[in-house]
């Protein structure tokens, strides 16, 4: 039995790495929700903004882990009653911004999520979007997000696009305020597109898929057991058909885990966006952000459950990115 949740894991993640997090959501005053705020508070994540309801029940999930395929099955119980707007006071709000470095949305409960992304904005905070799946409102946050991190499957199906490359320039076209959006591809590594803000996309111009091509290629040739990234020169990168964007492309490759040691992959990408959410507030570079995360997903993966492998800070195996 163990706590779990996008946004729980994440965080957790981050905590351990050296972060103060704080969680807005809800639970219940049932056995499991003392447990997951136990848990929390136990990783050094502040639970005082999570509601608690005296009736009801916390959401849980049961995840059937396949030890021959290494792959899992969540069945997911939601909770109730559902957080809804009433539950979180306007100065319950503006404590919880205050002296944020960033705030981040896993798309889960999407009317509170909407009402904290609009003040968040409104105060100028850098938001992260964790794009996993077409959900309700995501759009909207979506539309406010410096940062986001996505699913394999979730740039072509939101996009249309018929690559993953060109995918990725047509969600920064779309999104105002976007920064960089990230594709996590499992034990195929990741991909990023950077956008150069001050830049313009006039003059000569790339392919977006040829350049993505050679990056894969380059990094496949390194074949090195550790993350590595890969990344091109700030130029134009154009989709065809779909339009041009300034900006560079990275692939970050995954760790070649031994198959002895593969345990669960549940919430690896969760430990990703945690590394993620410290990499951005410690002002480390792409280049050194996309093996670091992925080194943090690889250690989650080593144990079972979502949140026994996520490293801490002192881990050794982190040494060379902190």
């Amino acid at each position: 039995v163990q706590g779990g949740g996008n946004v729980g894991n994440a965080l957790t993640g981050a905590a351990r790495l050296g972060l103060i997090p704080r969680i807005i959501s809800k639970v219940a005053n049932d056995a499991p929700g003392r447990g997951i705020l136990a848990e929390l508070e136990a990783d050094g994540v502040n639970t005082s903004y999570i509601v608690v309801s005296e009736t009801g029940n916390s959401p849980f999930t049961y995840v059937i882990v396949d030890e021959q395929t290494k792959t899992r099955t969540c069945i997911h119980s939601p909770g109730s009653p559902p957080m809804i707007t009433e539950d979180l006071s306007a100065s319950s709000l503006s404590s919880a911004l205050t002296g944020a470095r960033i705030v981040y949305f896993d798309g889960r409960l999407p009317e509170i999520a909407c009402v904290v992304a609009k003040e968040a904005s409104e105060r100028q905070l850098p938001i992260l979007v964790d794009a996993e799946r077409k959900r309700e409102n995501l759009d909207e946050l979506l539309n406010v997000a410096d940062y986001v991190v996505c699913s394999a499957k979730f740039p072509q199906a939101w996009t249309d696009a018929p690559s993953i490359a060109s995918a990725l320039v047509a969600m920064a076209l779309r999104l105002p305020r976007l920064r960089f959006v990230i594709v996590t591809q499992g034990e195929e590594g990741c991909m990023m597109l950077e956008k150069n803000m001050q830049g313009s996309a006039e003059g000569e111009y790339s392919d977006a898929n040829i350049v993505a091509e050679s990056l894969q290629k380059k990094a496949k040739e390194m074949s090195s057991i550790l993350p590595i990234s890969v990344f091109s020169e700030v130029g134009n990168l154009e989709a065809p058909g779909i339009g041009r964007i300034n900006g560079r492309l990275l692939v970050g490759t995954a760790e070649a885990i031994p198959p002895p040691e593969l345990v669960d992959t549940t919430g690896a990408g969760d430990g990703f966006i945690g590394a993620v959410l410290y990499a951005i507030a410690a002002g480390m570079p792409p280049e050194k952000m996309l093996p670091f995360a992925a080194r943090v997903a690889a250690a989650g993966c080593r144990a079972l459950g979502a949140r026994s492998g996520l490293p801490y800070r002192s881990d050794l195996r982190l040494t060379p990115y902190l």
